[in-house]
């Protein structure tokens, strides 16, 4: 049961809190979002992230386990590497949306770390549980034993090696390695670049993570808020499970096709009208920008050309940068760059011009 009190020291920094009612709250900025946003792009900011979740498969046949129940080709992920990948139903709609890391725990084991969308751990690990027959496979709800931190901007690099003060070697994208800050602090450091600029996870036990944080703070990483997250991850054109992802999407509508699917794996749960979307070439929908020069539009706001339903927009916000921007899913016929659409709110049509990704 969830109590009202921080959930995790890192709290003492970023003044974000755990309530039954509200889940993992972090604060909206941290006095100005556009400030916040400029430093991302031009030197670095620390978000936390902790309200992710996070799941352990443990046992002989867990790679094999989730390699049947996932997208991407987990059998042949190596320690030390990642992958993005689609969990779906029979009929490829998405269960969940999620980052795999294959590493070794302090007793030497095998595991596999699932990063997974805020709110959906305990979902995930019934969905799983579900396909269990016989194989060895255990799995644990981790999301409150640990916090996270996405240090992200141009100096990403520079100011972790300054935090750590160590070297750390070129990641390429979910590559990932284990690091010790201070005397004690360990921690598990990805690279992830959700957010369209160099970016790492940092993920540590809780009662580490205000530590953490602050030796981030003191090499250069400013705190930010998700005000920011929300503009810079859509922009970069990551989607978000519930957003811009539920369980009506069809796995290759979301445009992550390169990063999240394998069509060399063999069966899985889903791969049929995966395949088929694949040999016909083409699906009806794709996940895409749009600018919208009107500013921000309400979930859901549909889209129309002329008089024809063609879309919907699925996240908006305003950016400092480029005015009005969102994610929206659009139907083929008017997917090109620089077209321009209407989206309906309340009653009345604004424009809404489709973008290539990230914007």
């Amino acid at each position: 049961m969830a109590d009202r009190t921080p959930l995790h020291d890192i709290s003492a920094q970023t003044g974000a809190v755990f309530t039954e009612d509200a889940g993992w709250q972090v604060p909206a900025n941290f006095g100005d979002t556009a400030a916040e946003y400029d430093r991302v792009r031009t030197a670095t900011g620390l978000f936390d992230v902790s309200h992710r979740g996070k799941v352990e498969l443990t046992g002989k046949e867990a790679a094999m386990f989730l390699h049947n129940l996932s997208t991407n080709d987990i059998n042949n992920l190596p320690v030390g590497a990642g992958c993005e990948a689609f969990l779906t139903t029979n009929k490829a709609r998405i269960v969940a949306h999620v980052y795999v890391y294959h590493l070794l725990l302090h007793d030497g084991r095998s595991a596999l770390w699932l990063d997974t969308a805020p709110g959906t751990a305990e979902k995930l690990i019934q969905h799983l549980d579900h396909y269990v027959i016989s194989e060895q496979v255990e799995f644990a709800d981790r999301t409150r034993e640990f916090a996270q931190i996405h240090l992200a901007g141009p100096q990403a690099h520079m100011v972790l090696e300054k935090a750590l003060l160590d070297d750390v070697p070129p990641l390429e994208d979910l590559q990932h390695m284990m690091r010790t800050f201070g005397v004690s602090d360990t921690c598990h450091i990805r690279r992830h670049d959700l957010l369209g600029v160099p970016g790492y996870d940092i993920v540590c036990l809780a009662a580490r993570a205000g530590n953490v944080w602050q030796l981030l703070a003191r090499a250069g990483g400013k705190p930010a808020g998700r005000e920011a997250y929300e503009i810079l991850r859509i922009e970069a054109g990551t989607p978000a499970l519930g957003l811009d992802l539920d369980e009506n999407t069809f796995a290759p509508e979301v445009g992550r096709i390169k990063q999240a699917i394998c069509y060399t794996k063999g069966c899985y749960l889903g791969q049929e009208p995966i395949v088929m979307a694949r040999d016909r070439g083409q699906v009806n929908r794709t996940l895409l920008g749009v600018k919208l020069p009107d500013g921000p539009v309400p979930h859901n706001s549909l889209l129309f050309a002329d008089s024809k339903e063609v879309g919907r927009v699925t996240s908006s916000a305003v950016s400092p940068r480029l005015g009005g921007v969102g994610l929206a899913y659009v139907r083929r016929g008017s997917q090109d760059a620089g077209t321009t659409l209407q989206v309906e709110v309340n009653g009345t049509r604004r424009p809404a011009i489709v973008a290539t990704l990230p914007l």
